[in-house]
């Protein structure tokens, strides 16, 4: 699982390395191919860009697939997440191609947050999630009990 948060820049092809420490998550069945789509954030503050290995991204349209394509909300959201999505090739330098329209939906022009996020990789503005941060910090406590609620104690 992806965990961990590293701080890398942009080349001038918009290729982006993957920090090591996440690249050996990086399962041989997804054969260097990740997938890029759009990422959630606040609308109020903005998005990120998500990554998934090519393995793992088949098992999310898998059941994406299983959604009610007639409830406008599921057919909204695969419509959004999908339609963004592409593929990219890892290089042997572990460097993976942004697509520019991803970058300009998360509003990356340079510098770039990367954080491991269990079954994908999150790329984002720096400046971009420290405000998101600060909007979703003083709910953290509130998440917590609900996500653990749910989930039982972490121990």
């Amino acid at each position: 699982m992806f965990k961990g948060h590293f701080l890398h820049t942009l080349d001038s092809k918009n290729r982006i390395s993957i920090p090591a420490k996440l690249k050996r998550f990086i399962s041989p069945a997804a054969e260097s191919t990740l997938v890029l789509t759009k990422g959630v954030g606040l609308e109020e503050v903005g998005h990120c860009i998500d990554l998934y290995p090519k393995d793992l991204f088949a098992t999310i349209e898998d059941n994406l697939s299983k959604l009610n394509p007639y409830n406008k909300n599921h057919a909204r959201f695969i419509r959004t997440f999908l339609h963004s999505a592409e593929e990219q090739t890892m290089d042997v330098q572990s460097r993976v191609i942004i697509p520019p329209h991803l970058l300009e939906y998360a509003k990356i022009e340079k510098d770039v947050l990367i954080l491991g996020s269990l079954n994908k990789i999150e790329f984002w503005n720096p400046a971009i999630y420290e405000q998101y941060e600060k909007a979703s910090l003083d709910s953290f406590e509130n998440i917590a009990e609900s996500v653990m609620q749910i989930n039982g104690p972490i121990s």
